[in-house]
């Protein structure tokens, strides 16, 4: 039986994978995408029941569709987003197989190709592109063993309130996805606690105009690399509800007990850093430096937006940052789940290139990978700030297609030069 051929491979059919066909069918490059699941997978799966997009409608989507039946401003909840690339695919008649996991893939030496096993047969492609994102392997430190006795999951497999065991909850991790669950696990009448590391975060709105509307205009969605120092802090931002700022302080106003980074666990005590003062301190400090910076751009570009002062006054300093706890009892405190909000692991080890460097972290410029012929899209920072989300994967999805597209080209030279006469003749 002849293996199967095609010029690019896509590996992954989530929002990078759809943006790459789309670019790919653009740019007349034969090429399949495998999903080892359905189309928008995490979405529909790894995701909490309540979650919606951090972003509004008008601006977290492909330039090429709107959401229908939703307010521009409106914050579109999980299931929404995936119907949303399930329609975007079909728009663009993307040729993305399901059910078909990437075993290896494998430079065949002399033949200009890839020899990619799968778990539906094998494929032949010249070149690759691993559109496999940033949120592969829900990663939990080894902080807490399995012995201690307390129902521990990762975020990526929280769903609701009702899922987990009578208790108090510990929340790790301070970013969209820890502040968010601490949040609505507050609501529903839990006790937790939540540990706090560095992050940013910024208004949700000010002055009329959405965060995302203001990096825009300032030009931060564009920029190439985080700031020295903030390469893994995260983002703390909330769509629910209609959108609303995260402030951690109006959080411990409202119930949520306020700890430091995890950083030990012995006999049933968790114990934290000294630094939920400093860290909250810190993320104040880049609201405000937001804010500033929009009354700037308002000032220069004469914008009549309604000033907003409220914006600036902080909430009441909680008993948890005036007298922060190093230490806590889990078992004294009624703690029976943690929920691990630590991010994600990256694995390639299905590819086998030589293009990542000692912590098999891609070495790539711009998603094209030193590895000749390998290509990325979908990790934070690929190219700047934006990356992360909807439209920046679709612009970073053009640039890599455009890389393919002038390699085609030199590939399509038949190889006859242009003879030039010697000058002495």
């Amino acid at each position: 039986m002849p293996i199967e051929k095609t010029d690019t491979l896509v590996i992954g059919g989530g929002q990078a994978g759809i943006a790459a066909s789309e670019h790919l069918t653009r740019a007349g490059v034969p090429h399949l995408v495998l999903e080892k699941n359905r189309i928008a997978e995490a979405w529909r799966t790894g995701r909490w029941d309540g979650l919606v997009a951090n972003g509004p409608a008008w601006h977290d989507r492909f330039p090429g569709l709107e959401f229908k039946g939703c307010a521009p401003d409106e914050f579109v909840s999980k299931d929404r987003f995936a119907q949303y690339l399930v329609d975007y695919a079909a728009k663009i008649n993307a040729p993305i197989r399901e059910g078909v996991e990437v075993i290896e893939a494998k430079r065949m030496q002399g033949q200009g190709c890839f020899l990619v096993k799968t778990n539906k047969g094998d494929i032949q492609a010249r070149r690759i592109i691993a559109a496999t994102g940033a949120f592969q392997h829900p990663a939990i430190p080894p902080i807490v063993p399995e012995a201690a006795g307390l129902h521990q999951l990762h975020s990526f497999h929280y769903k609701n309130p009702a899922q987990l065991p009578e208790g108090a909850v510990m929340v790790v991790g301070a970013g969209s996805s820890g502040a968010q669950i601490a949040e609505e696990l507050n609501r529903a009448g839990r006790k937790v606690f939540l540990s706090v590391g560095p992050h940013g975060r910024p208004p949700r709105r000010y002055r009329g105009r959405d965060n995302v509307w203001w990096l825009g205009v300032l030009g931060l969605w564009d920029i190439a690399a985080p700031k020295p120092g903030a390469e893994h802090v995260t983002i703390a931002v909330s769509g629910a509800r209609g959108g609303h700022t995260m402030d951690f302080r109006r959080l411990a106003g409202e119930g949520v007990t306020l700890v430091g980074r995890t950083k030990s666990f012995a006999n049933g005590v968790l114990a934290f850093e000294n630094d939920l003062v400093a860290n909250v301190a810190a993320g104040d400090a880049d609201y405000l430096q937001v804010l500033d910076m929009a009354d700037a751009y308002a000032e220069r570009m004469g914008l009549d937006l309604p000033p907003d002062p409220d914006a600036r006054k902080m909430f009441p300093e909680p008993d948890s940052m005036k007298h922060p706890i190093h230490a806590l009892d889990l078992a004294k405190e009624g703690v029976s789940t943690i929920i691990w909000a630590t991010g994600f692991r990256q694995d390639f080890s299905w590819l086998k290139v030589d293009g990542f460097d000692e912590k098999g972290a891609p070495i790539h410029q711009r998603g094209v990978c030193v590895a000749p012929d390998v290509y990325f899209l979908g990790l934070p920072w690929l190219s700047r700030r934006g990356s992360s989300f909807l439209w920046g994967v679709w612009h970073d999805a053009k640039h890599v297609v455009d890389q393919i597209a002038i390699q085609r080209s030199y590939l399509l030279y038949d190889g006859e030069a242009a003879i030039i006469s010697d000058a002495a003749e």
